[in-house]
């Protein structure tokens, strides 16, 4: 069998090397992290099992495919993979679901502090305003509320960490129980109730049909207490011209973004990501030394197990 990679960046590929050579499979991986989609089909054309991070696996890509039985992500979201599709084409899908659940909430928690101290321009604050507060609407944790849109791993993982920092912490989850909330000490709430009353409004969501654009202008008109907004779920969950809007109105304090609706950054997203209240990075709340490495093998795991027709945790269809 033919294990292919794609969308290749890694530092080091020898752990996929060496479980897959160890059953025997032909691993090939692709030279560049981009390049044309048309290009990648040719490349994979006799996979049987593909690792990819953004490359698109649609109709178009797998009517082209001779022999592809599994697709595995390397990541949590899965929105450049139709999962319909590879259910007609009996191709088997799986992500690796948690495994940044430590590094992206600590990421989140760094960005809410940063957001709240204006730690956004601290060169400007050093050298123009020495001793004082760059802005008055500097704010303490103690007696806030956080809201949580999507109480998965890593949205749980926020709130176990947050619970010591905030007075409250609501969230809202249609496909977790009231019972699954109350365990966890988070008050489930709907979302129009969670942009009311939520100081900062974290993102921990999937990005699907229903939370795309989850946070647009009519979310924004809803935010009473012109909260913090974080985000590092995925970037389509903003409406970023009603975000934009929405700082320049006053109608929300600050945002840390760490994925955008556009990745790499355009020039179109230029006044967003320089705006003063922004405090932006570039989609790696995902990374830590541990975490990147169980990524890796746990993808690969992944791949190898459905090859073999075993079960998995991660599985997508």
């Amino acid at each position: 069998m033919n294990i292919v990679i794609l969308d290749s960046g890694y530092k080091s590929y020898a752990f996929e090397k060496e479980l897959f050579g160890r059953y025997g499979f032909e691993l090939k991986i692709h030279p560049s992290y981009k390049g044309e989609k048309a290009e990648k089909i040719r490349f994979a054309k006799n996979a049987d099992g593909i690792l990819v991070r953004h490359t698109i696996i649609d109709e178009e890509f797998l009517s082209e495919m001779k022999s592809l039985k599994a697709v595995v992500r390397y990541g949590v979201g899965y929105d450049n993979i139709d999962i319909e599709a590879c259910s007609k084409h009996k191709v088997k899908v799986a992500n690796v679901q948690g495994y940044a659940g430590h590094s992206v909430s600590e990421h989140a928690l760094a960005m809410m502090f940063s957001c709240t101290r204006a730690l956004w321009n601290t060169h400007m604050q050093l050298t123009q305003q020495f001793a004082a507060p760059p802005v008055e609407d500097i704010f303490e944790l103690h007696d806030k509320t956080l809201g949580i849109i999507g109480l998965g791993r890593i949205g749980t993982e926020l709130s176990k960490k947050a619970l010591p920092l905030f007075r409250k912490i609501i969230g809202a989850d249609p496909y977790k129980s009231t019972e699954y909330f109350q365990k966890r000490f988070v008050q489930k709430v709907k979302l129009y109730e969670l942009f009311e009353k939520s100081d900062i409004i974290s993102l921990h969501c999937n990005l699907t049909r229903e939370t795309s654009h989850i946070l647009d202008d009519n979310a924004f008109r809803l935010m009473k207490r012109k909260p913090v907004i974080i985000n590092t779920s995925r970037g389509e969950t903003v409406d970023e011209a009603a975000l934009l809007t929405a700082l320049k109105d006053g109608k929300i304090h600050s945002a840390g973004l760490d994925v955008f609706e556009n990745e790499p950054v355009t020039q179109a997203q230029h006044e967003l990501v320089h705006h003063p209240r922004t405090i932006c990075t570039g989609h790696y709340a995902w990374y830590s030394d541990s975490a990147a490495a169980e990524l890796q093998k746990r993808a690969a795991q992944n791949l190898l197990n459905l090859l073999l027709k075993n079960k998995i945790k991660d599985s997508l269809n």
